[in-house]
Parts: C-alpha cells; sequence; structure tokens
C-alpha cells in the first residue's frame, strides 16, 4: 500500500506541518482549550467514494482532526459521514456548529493539555477553569466526554503529592460534571517515543494504567473514567486483551494508531486490531472509538476507510 502520503514522517519534519503537530496542536486541538482556536478554511473536496465502509456498527466511531490536517474540518467530516463514521474530536470548538449540522456528533472536547496539568498545584486554577469550560461545550454541543491529563512529573513532587494533588483539582470539578451529565476520562500516554512530538510524550507522569486506574478509583465518581489509547497501552505495557478485561469497566473512550510509528493500522504494524475491537465489543462497551493515527498512504482518507472498515467487526 502507498506510504509516501503528504503527512508521512519525512514531510512532517522538513515542512511547517511539524510545527502544526507539535505544540501548539497539543495546546490548542488535543488537549487545550479550543473555544477561541480559529476554524480551519471550510473549503469542501468532495469524497471519492460515496459507499459506506461501517455496516455492522458494533462499536460506534469517530476520529480525532487535528491528524488530518490541512483537510479543513467540514471537509473531514463530509468523508466520515459518507464512511459512516458518526463522531469527530480534535477540531476547534469554533467549527463545532458546521460539523454538526452536517450530522456529525462531538464525541470528546478537549480541555487544559497534557503539559499543565494537576499534578502541580499551581496549575489548579488553570485546569479547573478549562475543565468547567470545556464541560459547558460538551452540554451544548451533546458530546458525552471531555479530555482531562496528569500533566507532566516536576522536581520536587513526589510521587504520593502527584496523586493527591491530581485527586484534589478532580474532584473539586466532578460534582459539575455530575450536575451536567459529562464524563471527564483521563489519558495513559507513552512516554517512551521521543521521535515525534505527537508519537511519544517523554516525562508525563501518567504513562502507567495501575496508575490511572488508582487515580480514578481515588476520584470515586461514575463520571471519571479512563481513555484507553491502543496505541500508548501496546507501548507501554502491550498484552492489550488482557488489559482490555483488566480495566474494561473504568474506560469511557478508546484511540486507535498503528505502532510502531502511529501510522495506519495497516499489515506494516504490530496490532492486529480485528482482534482487539471483538475484545471491546465483547465488553458491552456502548461510546466511541476514534481513529488517532498520523497519515502515510498517498490518500490519508482511503486510509480512514481501510482503518474504519477493519474496526467494523
Amino acid at each position: 500500500m502507498p506510504q509516501s502520503g503528504i503527512w508521512n514522517r519525512r514531510t512532517l519534519l522538513k515542512t511547517g506541518a511539524a510545527t502544526l503537530a507539535g505544540s501548539a496542536i497539543h495546546s490548542t486541538v488535543i488537549g487545550g482549550n479550543p473555544a477561541n482556536a480559529a476554524p480551519v478554511s471550510q473549503e469542501v473536496a468532495a469524497p471519492k467514494s460515496t459507499e459506506p465502509v461501517i455496516v455492522n456498527r458494533r462499536i460506534r466511531q469517530s476520529v480525532m482532526g487535528w491528524c488530518f490536517r490541512p483537510m479543513s474540518s467540514i471537509a473531514l467530516a463530509q468523508n466520515c459521514l459518507q464512511m459512516g463514521i458518526e463522531g469527530i474530536e480534535g477540531i476547534p470548538a469554533a467549527d463545532y456548529p458546521a460539523v454538526t449540522q452536517l450530522g456529525m456528533k462531538i464525541s470528546l472536547v478537549s480541555s487544559h493539555g497534557f503539559e499543565k496539568g494537576p499534578l502541580d498545584p499551581e496549575n489548579h486554577a488553570f485546569v479547573e477553569d478549562k475543565l468547567r469550560n470545556a464541560i459547558d461545550l460538551a452540554v451544548k454541543f451533546g458530546a458525552p466526554n471531555v479530555i482531562t491529563f496528569t500533566g507532566m512529573v516536576k522536581a520536587g513532587i513526589s510521587e504520593e503529592a502527584a496523586k493527591r494533588n491530581c485527586v484534589a483539582c478532580w474532584k473539586r470539578v466532578m460534582p459539575y460534571a455530575e450536575q451536567h451529565r459529562i464524563g471527564l476520562v483521563l489519558e495513559h500516554l507513552n512516554t517512551v517515543d521521543d521521535s515525534h512530538p505527537m508519537k511519544g510524550h517523554p516525562g508525563y507522569w501518567g504513562d502507567d494504567l495501575e496508575r490511572c486506574a488508582d487515580l480514578i478509583q481515588a476520584v470515586d465518581s461514575p463520571n471519571f473514567r479512563l481513555l484507553f489509547d491502543i496505541y500508548h497501552v501496546q507501548i507501554m505495557h502491550g498484552d492489550l486483551i488482557r488489559n482490555i478485561r483488566r480495566y474494561h469497566k473504568m474506560v469511557g473512550h478508546y484511540h486507535t494508531a498503528g505502532n510502531p510509528g502511529r501510522g495506519e493500522l495497516d499489515e506494516n504494524q504490530e496490532i492486529h486490531y480485528p482482534a482487539v475491537i471483538r475484545e471491546i465489543v465483547q465488553t458491552g462497551y456502548d461510546g466511541y472509538l476514534a481513529q488517532e493515527f498520523i497519515p502515510t498512504w498517498d490518500d490519508p482518507m482511503e486510509g480512514l476507510r481501510h482503518a474504519a472498515k477493519l474496526c467494523d467487526v
């Protein structure tokens, strides 16, 4: 299959797209509050195929918008609707009205980013404000969840102090989330891959599933759950099916990507996605599974169609 598209690693590193995929994306789209972000240009490229690839619908599929830039949110949404993908996330909030008018659902709302997290009490006012604003957006656009992160390791803050700080901050926000019936999902990230700003996150404290589970249990709210990113878990722990069985009761959202490289879910990566998705379905999960790979194929939409079909078990 083609591997030389505009979003391959060489192009990302040699063009301004590398900057886009770095800190700006983290702070504005992925984890930051995108409420004030400028919408992407709304030109629409007609989908090449009008045939849906999702027909079984045993799992609800979504797409992470940042992965497919510079394609506009509307163009991506139109392609997704043709495929049968029903949700979108990781786009500027300014684009929410346009994509929801098309019939797409907002599957996850961004918040404070993974760098400035509640691990550090100096970030608490910032984190709480961003989470509450994101909860308001989720209510307005019918999204089920808002994403949150632990933040980065900081010298002088011990493991126990980091846990106390995170739990205290989240507990102050949870009554607001519960009142509005919105979930907060804590994302587990890998700290191994340092080859690209969006493939790994060295220094992130929430890189261990058991630690994330302990935090979720300590917050003790049915609205505080785990974002199980299959790509990140594969890097940090492997044993995906066993870990899904172990943690599925606390999972509120899933992300995908091929490993290594965070590319398409094709034969060039090691995860056997049909078996993984079947296991998720068998747990009774009824939330979203978002496609979050960085395209390398010549046609990114063909890569997305392939992933959507593969996961439609």
